[in-house]
Protein backbone atom coordinates (compact mmCIF):
# COMPACT_ATOMS: atom_id res chain seq x y z
CA UNK A 1 0.00 0.00 0.00
CA UNK A 2 3.00 2.01 0.67
CA UNK A 3 4.48 1.79 -2.41
CA UNK A 4 1.06 2.69 -4.22
CA UNK A 5 0.91 5.60 -2.37
CA UNK A 6 4.48 6.58 -2.90
CA UNK A 7 4.26 5.99 -6.79
CA UNK A 8 1.31 8.00 -6.97
CA UNK A 9 2.63 10.80 -5.05
CA UNK A 10 5.16 10.56 -7.51
CA UNK A 11 3.14 10.43 -10.24
CA UNK A 12 1.57 13.82 -9.17
CA UNK A 13 4.77 15.46 -8.91
CA UNK A 14 5.93 14.23 -12.38
CA UNK A 15 2.34 15.52 -13.52
CA UNK A 16 2.68 19.01 -11.80
CA UNK A 17 5.69 19.38 -13.06
CA UNK A 18 4.90 18.74 -16.76
CA UNK A 19 2.01 21.28 -16.48
CA UNK A 20 4.49 24.15 -15.39
CA UNK A 21 7.02 23.03 -17.78
CA UNK A 22 4.26 23.09 -20.99
CA UNK A 23 3.06 26.02 -19.37
CA UNK A 24 6.76 28.07 -19.69
CA UNK A 25 7.18 26.45 -23.33
CA UNK A 26 3.46 27.77 -24.41
CA UNK A 27 4.79 31.85 -22.83
CA UNK A 28 5.99 33.13 -26.22
CA UNK A 29 6.15 36.46 -26.72
CA UNK A 30 3.09 38.21 -28.11
CA UNK A 31 2.86 39.45 -31.92
CA UNK A 32 5.56 42.14 -31.76
CA UNK A 33 4.59 45.71 -33.51
CA UNK A 34 7.03 46.26 -36.71
CA UNK A 35 8.79 49.64 -36.89
CA UNK A 36 7.52 51.76 -40.45
CA UNK A 37 10.98 52.65 -41.18
CA UNK A 38 9.96 56.17 -42.13
CA UNK A 39 12.59 58.63 -41.58
CA UNK A 40 12.28 62.09 -39.90
CA UNK A 41 14.37 64.73 -40.93
CA UNK A 42 15.29 67.87 -38.18
CA UNK A 43 17.10 70.57 -37.81
CA UNK A 44 19.80 69.72 -35.25
CA UNK A 45 21.52 72.90 -34.81
CA UNK A 46 17.93 74.50 -34.47
CA UNK A 47 16.69 71.97 -31.90
CA UNK A 48 19.87 72.07 -29.33
CA UNK A 49 19.75 76.10 -29.97
CA UNK A 50 16.29 76.27 -28.47
CA UNK A 51 16.95 73.85 -25.63
CA UNK A 52 20.07 75.79 -24.53
CA UNK A 53 18.12 79.00 -24.55
CA UNK A 54 14.90 77.65 -22.73
CA UNK A 55 17.63 75.99 -19.99
CA UNK A 56 18.62 79.56 -18.97
CA UNK A 57 15.73 80.17 -17.52
CA UNK A 58 15.84 79.57 -14.22
CA UNK A 59 12.45 78.60 -13.13
CA UNK A 60 12.56 76.67 -9.83
CA UNK A 61 9.92 75.71 -8.23
CA UNK A 62 10.19 76.06 -4.05
CA UNK A 63 7.28 75.03 -1.85
CA UNK A 64 8.06 78.87 -0.58
CA UNK A 65 6.54 81.24 -2.67
CA UNK A 66 8.83 83.71 -1.52
CA UNK A 67 11.68 82.26 -3.50
CA UNK A 68 9.85 81.82 -6.24
CA UNK A 69 11.89 83.89 -8.99
CA UNK A 70 8.38 84.52 -11.35
CA UNK A 71 10.67 87.07 -13.88
CA UNK A 72 12.43 83.72 -15.16
CA UNK A 73 9.01 82.20 -15.24
CA UNK A 74 7.90 85.67 -16.93
CA UNK A 75 11.09 85.46 -19.68
CA UNK A 76 10.54 81.07 -20.56
CA UNK A 77 7.06 81.93 -21.44
CA UNK A 78 8.15 85.26 -23.83
CA UNK A 79 10.89 83.59 -24.64
CA UNK A 80 8.52 80.56 -26.86
CA UNK A 81 7.12 82.96 -29.19
CA UNK A 82 10.11 83.91 -30.48
CA UNK A 83 11.86 79.81 -30.83
CA UNK A 84 8.62 78.87 -32.29
CA UNK A 85 7.05 81.75 -34.19
CA UNK A 86 4.69 78.98 -36.09
CA UNK A 87 2.93 77.42 -33.44
CA UNK A 88 2.14 80.84 -32.01
CA UNK A 89 1.07 81.83 -35.53
CA UNK A 90 -1.31 78.93 -35.85
CA UNK A 91 -2.25 77.95 -32.63
CA UNK A 92 -4.67 79.29 -29.88
CA UNK A 93 -2.87 80.03 -26.73
CA UNK A 94 -4.71 80.10 -23.06
CA UNK A 95 -3.01 81.32 -20.02
CA UNK A 96 -4.83 78.53 -17.20
CA UNK A 97 -4.03 78.62 -13.75
CA UNK A 98 -0.74 80.64 -12.19
CA UNK A 99 1.53 79.72 -14.98
CA UNK A 100 -0.28 77.14 -17.49
CA UNK A 101 0.40 77.30 -21.06
CA UNK A 102 -2.76 75.61 -23.16
CA UNK A 103 -1.91 75.48 -27.17
CA UNK A 104 -4.32 74.11 -29.51
CA UNK A 105 -3.40 72.98 -32.73
CA UNK A 106 -6.97 72.45 -34.78
CA UNK A 107 -7.82 68.97 -36.55
CA UNK A 108 -9.30 68.82 -39.84
CA UNK A 109 -12.59 66.93 -38.01
CA UNK A 110 -14.31 66.78 -35.00
CA UNK A 111 -13.55 64.38 -32.45
CA UNK A 112 -11.73 63.39 -28.83
CA UNK A 113 -8.28 65.28 -29.04
CA UNK A 114 -4.75 64.24 -27.58
CA UNK A 115 -3.38 66.24 -25.08
CA UNK A 116 1.03 66.03 -25.17
CA UNK A 117 1.74 67.36 -21.60
CA UNK A 118 5.17 68.63 -19.83
CA UNK A 119 6.52 70.97 -17.60
CA UNK A 120 8.69 73.71 -17.54
CA UNK A 121 9.46 74.24 -13.68
CA UNK A 122 12.38 72.47 -11.84
CA UNK A 123 13.52 71.67 -8.76
CA UNK A 124 16.54 73.60 -7.24
CA UNK A 125 20.27 73.01 -7.66
CA UNK A 126 22.67 72.54 -5.34
CA UNK A 127 25.64 74.29 -8.08
CA UNK A 128 28.46 73.66 -5.79
CA UNK A 129 28.21 70.38 -6.53
CA UNK A 130 27.87 70.51 -10.40
CA UNK A 131 30.36 69.96 -12.82
CA UNK A 132 29.12 72.86 -15.07
CA UNK A 133 27.06 75.66 -14.47
CA UNK A 134 23.43 74.40 -14.10
CA UNK A 135 21.52 77.20 -16.25
CA UNK A 136 23.89 77.76 -19.04
CA UNK A 137 23.09 75.29 -21.04
CA UNK A 138 26.53 74.36 -22.03
CA UNK A 139 27.16 71.69 -24.85
CA UNK A 140 29.93 69.23 -24.60
CA UNK A 141 31.29 66.05 -25.93
CA UNK A 142 27.50 65.85 -27.60
CA UNK A 143 26.06 66.60 -23.78
CA UNK A 144 23.58 69.41 -23.69
CA UNK A 145 23.84 70.42 -19.46
CA UNK A 146 21.49 72.29 -17.77
CA UNK A 147 18.43 71.42 -14.86
CA UNK A 148 15.67 70.62 -16.76
CA UNK A 149 17.21 68.48 -19.75
CA UNK A 150 15.39 65.39 -18.53
CA UNK A 151 13.13 66.78 -16.29
CA UNK A 152 11.10 67.69 -18.55
CA UNK A 153 12.18 70.86 -20.60
CA UNK A 154 13.42 68.32 -23.11
CA UNK A 155 9.95 66.79 -23.49
CA UNK A 156 8.85 70.32 -23.74
CA UNK A 157 11.28 70.89 -26.46
CA UNK A 158 10.60 67.95 -28.14
CA UNK A 159 6.99 68.62 -28.57
CA UNK A 160 7.29 72.20 -29.17
CA UNK A 161 9.78 71.39 -31.71
CA UNK A 162 7.85 68.75 -33.92
CA UNK A 163 4.95 70.44 -33.96
CA UNK A 164 6.92 73.87 -35.38
CA UNK A 165 8.39 71.65 -38.10
CA UNK A 166 4.82 69.51 -39.00
CA UNK A 167 3.29 73.54 -39.06
CA UNK A 168 6.14 74.53 -41.07
CA UNK A 169 5.93 71.50 -43.64
CA UNK A 170 1.54 72.17 -43.87
CA UNK A 171 0.52 69.61 -41.37
CA UNK A 172 -2.92 69.35 -40.31
CA UNK A 173 -3.88 66.85 -37.61
CA UNK A 174 -7.41 64.63 -37.72
CA UNK A 175 -8.35 65.71 -34.43
CA UNK A 176 -7.69 68.39 -31.70
CA UNK A 177 -4.02 68.51 -30.47
CA UNK A 178 -3.41 70.36 -27.27
CA UNK A 179 0.08 70.72 -25.40
CA UNK A 180 -0.53 71.59 -21.72
CA UNK A 181 2.22 72.97 -19.81
CA UNK A 182 2.52 73.27 -16.07
CA UNK A 183 5.10 75.67 -14.22
CA UNK A 184 4.04 73.92 -10.65
CA UNK A 185 4.46 70.23 -11.38
CA UNK A 186 7.56 70.02 -8.76
CA UNK A 187 5.71 71.47 -5.91
CA UNK A 188 2.12 70.01 -6.89
CA UNK A 189 0.87 72.84 -7.76
CA UNK A 190 -2.81 74.17 -8.64
CA UNK A 191 -1.92 74.78 -12.13
CA UNK A 192 -2.43 71.55 -13.55
CA UNK A 193 -5.94 71.03 -11.87
CA UNK A 194 -6.66 74.46 -13.36
CA UNK A 195 -6.52 72.78 -16.80
CA UNK A 196 -8.29 70.23 -16.13
CA UNK A 197 -11.10 72.14 -14.96
CA UNK A 198 -11.11 73.98 -18.53
CA UNK A 199 -11.35 70.42 -20.33
CA UNK A 200 -13.92 69.59 -17.97
CA UNK A 201 -15.90 73.01 -17.96
CA UNK A 202 -15.82 72.76 -21.75
CA UNK A 203 -16.76 68.68 -21.86
CA UNK A 204 -13.74 67.97 -23.74
CA UNK A 205 -13.01 64.11 -22.84
CA UNK A 206 -9.13 63.80 -24.52
CA UNK A 207 -8.98 60.14 -26.43
CA UNK A 208 -5.35 60.26 -25.10
CA UNK A 209 -2.69 62.43 -22.86
CA UNK A 210 0.74 61.46 -22.64
CA UNK A 211 3.08 62.74 -19.96
CA UNK A 212 6.58 61.98 -18.35
CA UNK A 213 6.78 58.75 -16.97
CA UNK A 214 8.67 55.29 -18.09
CA UNK A 215 11.41 55.53 -20.80
CA UNK A 216 13.43 53.42 -23.02
CA UNK A 217 15.81 51.40 -20.67
CA UNK A 218 17.96 48.25 -20.78
CA UNK A 219 17.74 45.90 -17.76
CA UNK A 220 15.39 46.52 -15.45
CA UNK A 221 13.67 43.29 -16.14
CA UNK A 222 14.76 39.58 -14.72
CA UNK A 223 15.89 37.70 -17.80
CA UNK A 224 15.15 40.23 -20.36
CA UNK A 225 18.45 41.99 -22.08
CA UNK A 226 16.62 43.46 -24.59
CA UNK A 227 15.69 47.75 -24.81
CA UNK A 228 12.19 48.09 -23.31
CA UNK A 229 9.90 50.84 -23.59
CA UNK A 230 8.13 51.24 -20.30
CA UNK A 231 4.54 53.27 -20.69
CA UNK A 232 3.28 54.01 -17.16
CA UNK A 233 -0.71 52.85 -17.24
CA UNK A 234 -0.85 54.04 -14.05
CA UNK A 235 1.16 55.64 -11.03
CA UNK A 236 0.97 55.24 -7.33
CA UNK A 237 -0.58 57.54 -5.05
CA UNK A 238 1.51 59.40 -2.57
CA UNK A 239 1.59 59.94 1.46
CA UNK A 240 3.48 61.43 3.92
CA UNK A 241 2.94 59.83 7.51
CA UNK A 242 4.32 60.93 11.12
CA UNK A 243 4.63 58.90 13.91
CA UNK A 244 4.26 61.33 17.12
CA UNK A 245 5.25 60.43 20.19
CA UNK A 246 5.00 63.19 23.72
CA UNK A 247 5.97 62.02 27.06
CA UNK A 248 6.40 64.02 30.44
CA UNK A 249 10.28 64.24 29.60
CA UNK A 250 12.76 64.64 32.58
CA UNK A 251 16.43 63.89 33.00
CA UNK A 252 18.37 61.31 31.52
CA UNK A 253 19.98 59.97 34.49
CA UNK A 254 16.61 58.49 35.69
CA UNK A 255 14.86 57.20 32.23
CA UNK A 256 11.73 54.96 31.83
CA UNK A 257 11.51 51.39 31.24
CA UNK A 258 11.06 52.70 27.43
CA UNK A 259 12.01 56.22 26.20
CA UNK A 260 9.60 57.58 23.49
CA UNK A 261 12.58 57.91 21.38
CA UNK A 262 12.99 54.21 21.81
CA UNK A 263 9.10 53.13 21.56
CA UNK A 264 9.21 55.28 17.59
CA UNK A 265 12.60 52.96 16.84
CA UNK A 266 10.43 49.64 17.50
CA UNK A 267 7.46 51.12 15.64
CA UNK A 268 10.04 51.82 12.34
CA UNK A 269 11.50 47.93 13.22
CA UNK A 270 7.70 46.65 13.44
CA UNK A 271 7.18 48.89 9.88
CA UNK A 272 10.17 47.46 7.99
CA UNK A 273 9.52 43.74 9.41
CA UNK A 274 5.79 43.77 7.85
CA UNK A 275 6.39 45.71 4.60
CA UNK A 276 2.42 46.15 2.71
CA UNK A 277 1.00 42.86 1.13
CA UNK A 278 1.91 41.81 -2.09
CA UNK A 279 -1.05 43.26 -4.99
CA UNK A 280 -0.50 42.20 -8.55
CA UNK A 281 -1.93 45.13 -10.15
CA UNK A 282 -3.20 45.53 -13.95
CA UNK A 283 -0.24 47.43 -14.63
CA UNK A 284 1.90 44.65 -13.64
CA UNK A 285 0.42 41.57 -14.86
CA UNK A 286 0.60 43.17 -18.02
CA UNK A 287 3.70 44.11 -17.53
CA UNK A 288 4.69 40.17 -16.52
CA UNK A 289 2.93 39.04 -19.67
CA UNK A 290 4.49 40.72 -21.93
CA UNK A 291 7.82 41.33 -20.51
CA UNK A 292 8.14 37.52 -19.05
CA UNK A 293 7.09 36.14 -22.41
CA UNK A 294 10.58 37.63 -23.88
CA UNK A 295 12.91 36.23 -20.37
CA UNK A 296 15.16 33.48 -20.01
CA UNK A 297 13.13 30.20 -19.57
CA UNK A 298 14.10 30.05 -15.58
CA UNK A 299 11.85 32.76 -15.42
CA UNK A 300 9.05 31.72 -17.65
CA UNK A 301 8.66 28.62 -15.33
CA UNK A 302 7.94 31.51 -12.90
CA UNK A 303 6.02 34.31 -14.81
CA UNK A 304 3.91 31.45 -16.86
CA UNK A 305 2.58 30.06 -13.59
CA UNK A 306 2.28 32.96 -11.41
CA UNK A 307 -1.00 30.88 -9.84
CA UNK A 308 1.60 28.94 -7.90
CA UNK A 309 5.01 30.95 -8.07
CA UNK A 310 3.73 34.51 -6.61
CA UNK A 311 4.59 33.76 -3.72
CA UNK A 312 8.26 32.37 -4.66
CA UNK A 313 8.50 35.81 -7.00
CA UNK A 314 7.12 37.91 -4.26
CA UNK A 315 10.23 36.32 -1.92
CA UNK A 316 13.07 37.50 -4.45
CA UNK A 317 10.75 40.65 -5.25
CA UNK A 318 10.78 41.74 -1.39
CA UNK A 319 15.20 40.76 -0.60
CA UNK A 320 16.17 42.71 -3.86
CA UNK A 321 14.05 45.58 -2.48
CA UNK A 322 14.33 48.49 -4.97
CA UNK A 323 11.75 48.70 -7.93
CA UNK A 324 10.82 45.01 -8.16
CA UNK A 325 9.90 45.55 -4.67
CA UNK A 326 8.30 48.45 -5.76
CA UNK A 327 5.79 47.22 -8.07
CA UNK A 328 4.27 44.39 -5.95
CA UNK A 329 3.28 46.35 -2.71
CA UNK A 330 2.64 49.89 -1.15
CA UNK A 331 6.05 50.75 0.08
CA UNK A 332 7.22 52.79 3.23
CA UNK A 333 11.08 54.66 3.22
CA UNK A 334 11.58 56.43 6.52
CA UNK A 335 13.36 60.06 5.95
CA UNK A 336 12.73 61.84 8.84
CA UNK A 337 13.65 61.66 13.14
CA UNK A 338 12.75 64.80 14.86
CA UNK A 339 13.30 64.47 18.89
CA UNK A 340 15.28 66.16 21.57
CA UNK A 341 18.18 69.03 21.70
CA UNK A 342 20.25 67.79 24.78
CA UNK A 343 22.06 64.87 25.68
CA UNK A 344 20.66 64.84 29.11
CA UNK A 345 17.64 65.51 28.55
CA UNK A 346 14.23 63.37 27.87
CA UNK A 347 12.99 64.73 24.68
CA UNK A 348 8.97 65.83 25.67
CA UNK A 349 8.44 64.65 21.90
CA UNK A 350 9.04 63.36 19.40
CA UNK A 351 8.30 61.91 15.43
CA UNK A 352 9.80 59.74 12.68
CA UNK A 353 8.36 60.72 9.16
CA UNK A 354 8.31 58.25 6.34
CA UNK A 355 7.06 58.65 2.52
CA UNK A 356 4.69 55.59 1.29
CA UNK A 357 3.76 55.28 -2.08
CA UNK A 358 0.35 53.88 -2.43
CA UNK A 359 -0.30 50.93 -5.14
CA UNK A 360 -3.86 50.77 -6.71
CA UNK A 361 -6.12 48.85 -4.36
CA UNK A 362 -4.67 51.07 -1.31
CA UNK A 363 -5.72 54.58 -0.25
CA UNK A 364 -4.38 57.04 1.96
CA UNK A 365 -7.24 55.86 4.81
CA UNK A 366 -6.48 52.19 4.36
CA UNK A 367 -2.36 52.61 4.61
CA UNK A 368 -2.95 54.64 7.40
CA UNK A 369 -4.82 51.60 9.24
CA UNK A 370 -3.00 48.74 8.18
CA UNK A 371 0.30 51.15 10.40
CA UNK A 372 -1.67 51.90 13.14
CA UNK A 373 -2.40 47.84 13.10
CA UNK A 374 1.36 47.03 12.22
CA UNK A 375 2.75 49.21 15.48
CA UNK A 376 0.01 48.28 18.08
CA UNK A 377 0.67 51.47 20.46
CA UNK A 378 -1.50 53.63 20.76
CA UNK A 379 0.41 55.95 22.30
CA UNK A 380 2.00 56.92 19.17
CA UNK A 381 -0.13 59.02 16.83
CA UNK A 382 -0.11 58.20 13.43
CA UNK A 383 -0.96 61.62 11.41
CA UNK A 384 -1.21 62.21 7.57
CA UNK A 385 0.72 65.04 6.68
CA UNK A 386 -0.34 64.67 2.71
CA UNK A 387 -1.49 62.39 0.59
CA UNK A 388 -3.33 61.84 -2.85
CA UNK A 389 -4.54 58.31 -3.68
CA UNK A 390 -3.43 56.29 -6.70
CA UNK A 391 -4.34 56.63 -10.09
CA UNK A 392 -6.98 55.00 -12.37
CA UNK A 393 -5.48 52.42 -14.81
CA UNK A 394 -5.80 53.70 -18.17
CA UNK A 395 -6.83 50.90 -20.87
CA UNK A 396 -4.37 49.15 -23.16
CA UNK A 397 -7.19 47.79 -25.32
CA UNK A 398 -7.55 50.96 -27.47
CA UNK A 399 -6.85 52.71 -30.63
CA UNK A 400 -4.66 54.91 -28.91
CA UNK A 401 -2.90 52.98 -26.73
CA UNK A 402 -1.85 51.20 -30.61
CA UNK A 403 -0.99 54.27 -32.06
CA UNK A 404 0.88 55.09 -29.23
CA UNK A 405 3.08 51.88 -29.38
CA UNK A 406 3.65 52.39 -32.40
CA UNK A 407 5.44 55.56 -32.59
CA UNK A 408 7.46 53.64 -29.70
CA UNK A 409 8.14 51.05 -31.99
CA UNK A 410 8.76 53.43 -35.25
CA UNK A 411 11.40 55.66 -33.19
CA UNK A 412 13.23 52.90 -31.21
CA UNK A 413 12.84 49.76 -33.29
CA UNK A 414 14.61 47.24 -30.74
CA UNK A 415 12.06 47.69 -28.07
CA UNK A 416 9.88 45.88 -26.49
CA UNK A 417 6.75 48.02 -25.57
CA UNK A 418 5.33 47.30 -21.90
CA UNK A 419 2.68 48.98 -20.03
CA UNK A 420 4.48 49.76 -16.66
CA UNK A 421 3.54 51.35 -13.19
CA UNK A 422 4.51 54.50 -12.63
CA UNK A 423 6.54 54.80 -8.85
CA UNK A 424 7.05 59.03 -8.91
CA UNK A 425 3.93 60.86 -9.22
CA UNK A 426 3.12 63.17 -11.99
CA UNK A 427 0.59 66.18 -12.85
CA UNK A 428 -1.30 63.68 -15.32
CA UNK A 429 -2.87 62.40 -12.38
CA UNK A 430 -5.48 64.85 -12.63
CA UNK A 431 -6.23 63.89 -16.23
CA UNK A 432 -7.58 60.51 -14.66
CA UNK A 433 -11.17 62.58 -13.56
CA UNK A 434 -11.86 63.24 -17.04
CA UNK A 435 -9.93 59.95 -19.44
CA UNK A 436 -9.43 56.73 -19.06
CA UNK A 437 -6.56 57.08 -21.44
CA UNK A 438 -3.37 58.57 -19.61
CA UNK A 439 -0.27 57.32 -20.46
CA UNK A 440 3.38 57.99 -18.48
CA UNK A 441 6.11 57.60 -20.91
CA UNK A 442 9.05 60.14 -21.26
CA UNK A 443 10.18 59.95 -24.42
CA UNK A 444 14.26 59.40 -23.86
CA UNK A 445 16.19 56.12 -23.52
CA UNK A 446 17.63 56.90 -20.60
CA UNK A 447 20.53 55.07 -18.92
CA UNK A 448 20.81 54.07 -15.09
CA UNK A 449 23.05 56.89 -14.64
CA UNK A 450 21.20 58.99 -16.17
CA UNK A 451 18.02 57.97 -14.70
CA UNK A 452 19.94 58.88 -11.46
CA UNK A 453 20.33 62.67 -12.66
CA UNK A 454 16.73 63.76 -12.67
CA UNK A 455 16.55 65.64 -9.93
CA UNK A 456 20.01 64.88 -8.99
CA UNK A 457 23.30 66.36 -10.02
CA UNK A 458 25.03 67.50 -13.71
CA UNK A 459 22.03 66.36 -15.27
CA UNK A 460 22.91 66.30 -18.62
CA UNK A 461 20.90 65.06 -22.15
CA UNK A 462 23.07 63.64 -24.84
CA UNK A 463 22.17 65.78 -28.10
CA UNK A 464 20.83 62.29 -29.92
CA UNK A 465 18.78 61.37 -27.37
CA UNK A 466 16.72 64.96 -27.77
CA UNK A 467 16.56 64.42 -31.43
CA UNK A 468 15.05 61.03 -30.54
CA UNK A 469 12.16 62.65 -28.77
CA UNK A 470 11.51 65.53 -31.00
CA UNK A 471 11.08 62.09 -33.98
CA UNK A 472 8.93 60.67 -31.35
CA UNK A 473 6.76 63.20 -31.11
CA UNK A 474 6.48 63.80 -35.07
CA UNK A 475 5.63 60.35 -35.47
CA UNK A 476 2.97 60.92 -32.76
CA UNK A 477 1.12 63.81 -34.04
CA UNK A 478 0.62 62.42 -37.58
CA UNK A 479 -0.95 60.03 -36.04
CA UNK A 480 -3.47 62.10 -33.96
Amino acid sequence: MLKIILLLLLAVILIFAAILLIRAAMFTPKEVLKPSGEKVDLDEEKIVTDMQQMLRCKTISYNDAALIDQEEFKKFRELLPKLFPEIHKHCELKFLGENGLLYCLKGREEGRPTVLMSHYDVVPVEESQWDKPAFEGIVENGEIWGRGTLDTKGTLCGIMEAAEKLIKEGFTPKHDIYFAFSGQEEINGPTCPSIVDWFEENKISPAMVVDEGGAVVENVFPGVHEECALIGIAEKGLMNVEFRAKSNGGHASMPPVHTIVGELAQAVVEVENHPFPRRLTKPVREMLDVLGRQSSFLYKLIFANLWCTEGIFDSVCRKSGGELNAMLRTTCAVTKMESGKAFNVIPPKASVGMNLRLMPGDNVESARAYLEKVIHNPSIEVATVEGRNPSAESDTTCEEWRQLSQAVCDTWPKALVSPYLMMACSDSWHYCRITDRVYKFSAMKLSKEERGMIHGNNERVPVPTLLKTVEFYVRLMKRC
